[in-house]
């Protein structure tokens, strides 16, 4: 074969392996499948510790992909399963005291103890999963709030959960991962960020197979789910443990990449509102959403209170102005969900279908 030959077989199937990327980017962008979160964390992971310093990092990044975690174990017990819970705090105070317990009774490596404080988690969202086989709705969202206020009252009357404290609280021990010490906030930001991003490339995996498929078929309804020959019960257990995994890992992270210290007060209903509002106001049913919902919940606020104060300070009274702060945060929430009632991952998605089309209408 001559090299003239050789050249335009190889400008062929460079053209051809262009054309197929194409082809694909624009499946992508056509049917709404771009990975945004992975987008997202990865332009995080590489540009906000070269330009951010602490308290960037401390107050707001790590903060915000702990929750986006946590509104992500929620959303694939409600969002995909249909299965409604306010125990989400009590859950993820499980995590956080099964992890210190590993690490300070134990003395297991940290990557060992948190997940199996998320195992730990998994199993008490799965006994307490329970009870969906026979009620729904109401009556199993009662059941989660007595869950988590029966877990708050485990975790205070027994001190062996809190290494007998006098404080009542849990406290970080130094935490090495392969050698590395996770001390610096920026050592903390890429522990969050890697254990993050793993779990929600497992998640955006595990929606999208037979397991994800048989939720949402449940979610829409379940009698049909189970004349189709899926095992409803079964599905929703393993629903409930699996959020549960997610928000124990979530809860061990805010205690020992976050807060570094802790009590049961870190884990109240208070916490469980929140995650629910992220997943609420984020999207159900939505991967980013979640991470959506818990930019708007962590930066609003932060976005308000610097407005406040720059344009307010000396004109408003300071109590007053954090109570004007609320009312225009609760304003919004309630404005969005008449707005979107799908959330703001089905709002940007219908705004991206309507750029892709413009000027015409459809």
């Amino acid at each position: 074969m001559s090299v003239s030959t050789q050249c335009a077989l190889f400008s062929l199937s460079a053209a051809g392996w262009i054309t197929r990327m194409r082809l694909q980017v624009g499946h992508w962008f056509s049917h709404g499948r771009v990975p945004y979160a992975w987008l997202v964390l990865s332009l995080v992971a590489v540009g906000v510790p070269l330009v951010s310093g602490d308290y960037w990092l401390n107050a707001i990044l790590i903060p915000f992909l702990i929750l986006s975690l946590a509104g992500l174990g929620l959303n694939v017990l409600t969002g995909y399963a249909g299965q409604t819970s306010l125990g989400s705090g009590g859950f993820m105070a499980v995590g956080a005291f099964a992890t210190y317990a590993c690490l300070i009774h134990f003395q297991l490596s940290f990557l060992l103890a948190i997940f199996l404080g998320g195992g730990v988690a998994a199993l008490v969202g799965l006994f307490f999963g329970l009870p969906s086989a026979k009620i729904k709705g109401f009556y199993l969202m009662v059941t989660s709030l007595a869950a988590q206020f029966f877990l708050e009252w485990v975790f205070v009357k027994f001190p062996w959960f809190y290494n007998y404290s006098s404080s009542a609280t849990i406290s970080s021990p130094p935490i090495t991962v392969f050698g590395w010490a996770i001390a610096s906030p920026l050592s903390k930001y890429y522990l969050v960020l890697v254990l993050v991003s793993f779990l929600t490339w497992v998640a955006v995996n595990l929606t999208r197979s037979q397991v994800g498929r048989n939720w949402m078929a449940i979610r829409d309804m379940d009698t049909a789910a189970a004349v189709i020959g899926i095992r409803v019960h079964r599905s929703k257990i393993l629903a409930f443990a699996i959020s549960s995994f997610y928000l124990g890992i979530a809860g061990a992270l805010w205690v020992f990449a976050y807060l570094g210290s802790a009590g049961v007060q870190s884990f109240s209903l208070q916490r469980s509102f929140q995650v629910l509002f992220i997943i609420i106001i984020g999207g159900l049913g939505s991967i980013s959403g979640n991470f959506i919902g818990a930019a708007f919940i962590s930066l609003l606020p932060l976005l308000l209170d610097f407005l406040a104060h720059t344009f307010f300070a000396r004109m408003v009274d300071a109590g007053l102005l954090q109570n004007l702060q609320k009312v225009i945060f609760g304003s919004l929430i309630v404005w969005f969900l008449i707005k979107e009632p799908e959330g703001i991952a089905r709002f940007i998605s219908h705004l991206r279908g309507r750029l892709a089309v413009w000027p015409l209408r459809f």
